[in-house]
């Protein structure tokens, strides 16, 4: 079974090789302008970066940058109705979409090449002349509604917690929200809020075009003159997000009825993509807990060793939509991240014990640092996965937008200046990093959980946590787990709240 676990992920390696290696260089031709033309590719990719996410969504109206980025690529133009652009966009097997994040809202579609002007027409109406008419706004608005309300809250708590974790960390922040917002603030945003923020925000002043696949220089010039129609306006900065100081451990217990506990821990770190430590820190995350990765640390100790979850991941910069993903999507480029733990899904009478088990691992790591074999083991695997995070000329090019955000010079190809990076990187480099950034002492918790009252009692009592198996494990492994079921946290009353899932994004 491993011998075919290796063959497969090494033809992934070479097709994602030969795929990169076909792409051309990318070329930049201004300030507004991130290029990635390939010869041969018979599509062409935009993702057009406008420089305002949710962290400008003004106070009591959040969820306004999501919005009104949906009544661009959700609803009508002055042109033609929404049912009409979907039937033109169906025999062309094309579409195009919104991405709101913290800083960045991204609209982003792909075509053949035999279809570019009919497809572009559609494209930069949406962006240009946008109708905002009542019956679009009212649908998208009930839609964000029903994914608050619903989806988000019900559908996976794994996401829930994610989100709650990242509330409770940036709270009182202009992160400090989702990107769709709250029931209140959502339900508050009227026509006109969309319509001021749209002429604020979408200007020719405050984007970036990106440009990839198979067109000419033509194209590019015509495509750079339709947007320039937008109206003019630089949009002033909005300062870095400055979080409160974590004192301790902190916990937000979701109160939920739920078979299942989802657990979410972190705290702010002080680098990003741009920062030398980055690299040093990603190669320690990929060994720690690399998504959907069975070889990675978290996962051998709770999964594969005790059988207890899913999942054991994590990360050092946002990685959003992970229940859903394999691999990180681009475009979620922030000045704030955190170092964050994912637990997913977990046994309720087993969260106290995997808990206590994910926070031994991390304190012994930041303790003693990467042992010279793991760290080996690590760079090269990450040399190799790495090229599996942009297979296609869009992801690509989104990770090259990402590069101007960061300021990172990259030559053009930002995934071999990773891999260069990481292959490059030493054992002290990474250890020193790990012991600058990481700690266990003052963190924040967001878990989704039943029997909150009870689990708060256990956390802050520190009650010993046994696990019983239904199969017989090495004495090893139960000589371990009686070290992890009384693994002291201190937890005081006051350093956890309580919320009802149904309160959660209310307000």
């Amino acid at each position: 079974m491993k011998k075919i676990k290796l063959i497969l992920i090494s033809s992934l390696f070479i097709i994602c090789a030969l795929i990169m290696n076909s792409c051309g260089r990318i070329s930049n031709t201004g300030d507004n302008t991130v290029l990635l033309p390939v010869k041969d590719d018979p599509t062409v990719s935009f993702r057009i970066w406008f420089k305002a996410g949710s962290q400008n969504d003004p106070k009591g109206k959040e969820g306004l940058a999501q919005l009104t980025a949906s009544m661009l690529v959700s609803a009508g133009t002055q042109t033609n109705s929404y049912e009409d652009i979907l039937d033109k966009l169906y025999p062309m097997a094309s579409g195009y979409d919104a991405k709101v994040d913290k800083e960045m809202t991204v609209i982003s579609g792909r075509t053949h090449k035999d279809n570019l002007k009919d497809y572009t027409t559609l494209f930069t109406e949406a962006i240009l002349k946008p109708a905002f008419k009542e019956e679009d706004f009212n649908r998208i608005k009930e839609e964000i509604l029903n994914y608050i309300e619903k989806e988000l809250s019900y559908s996976s708590d794994e996401e829930l917690g994610k989100a709650a974790l990242y509330n409770f960390v940036f709270e009182g922040t202009p992160y400090g929200h989702i990107t769709d917002g709250t029931v209140e603030s959502v339900k508050s945003i009227t026509l006109d809020d969309v319509k001021q923020f749209y002429k604020k925000y979408y200007t020719k002043d405050n984007l970036v075009i990106g440009l990839g696949g198979g067109y000419d220089d033509e194209f590019l010039t015509s495509f750079e003159t339709e947007l320039n129609k937008l109206g003019a306006g630089k949009v002033e900065d909005v300062a870095k997000p400055k979080c409160e100081k974590i004192n301790g451990l902190n916990f937000l217990l979701v109160d939920k009825e739920c078979d299942a506990t989802a657990i979410s821990f972190g705290f702010p770190v002080e680098f990003t993509r741009g920062d030398e430590d980055f690299y040093a820190m990603a190669l320690f995350a990929s060994w720690f807990g690399e998504h959907r990765n069975s070889s990675s640390h978290l996962y051998q100790v709770i999964r594969e060793t005790r059988g207890m979850n899913y999942g054991d991941y994590a990360y050092v910069e946002a990685f959003l939509n992970g229940s859903e993903l394999q691999m990180p999507m681009p475009n979620n480029a922030r000045r704030q991240q955190i170092f964050e733990v994912w637990l997913r899904p977990v046994p309720n009478v087993q969260r106290h014990f995997v808990l206590r088990a994910a926070l031994r691992e991390l304190k012994m790591v930041v303790d003693k640092g990467m042992t010279k074999e793991a760290f080996e083991t690590t760079k090269k695997f990450l040399y190799k996965y790495a090229l599996n995070f942009a297979p296609t000329t869009s992801i690509r090019l989104g990770y090259q937008i990402d590069s101007r955000f960061y300021g990172v010079e990259d030559n053009g190809n930002y995934i071999d200046y990773f891999r260069n990076k990481i292959n490059n990187l030493t054992l002290e480099q990474v250890n020193k990093a790990i012991k600058k950034y990481l700690q266990y002492d003052n963190i924040k918790f967001g878990i989704v959980t039943r029997d909150v009252e009870k689990f708060k009692e256990e956390l802050v009592n520190n009650t010993p946590s046994p696990i019983v198996y239904p199969t017989p494990k090495p004495q090893s492994v139960m000589d371990e787990d009686k070290i992890i079921e009384v693994y002291p946290l201190k937890v005081t009353p006051d350093k956890v709240k309580i919320v009802k899932v149904t309160d959660l994004f209310l307000k």
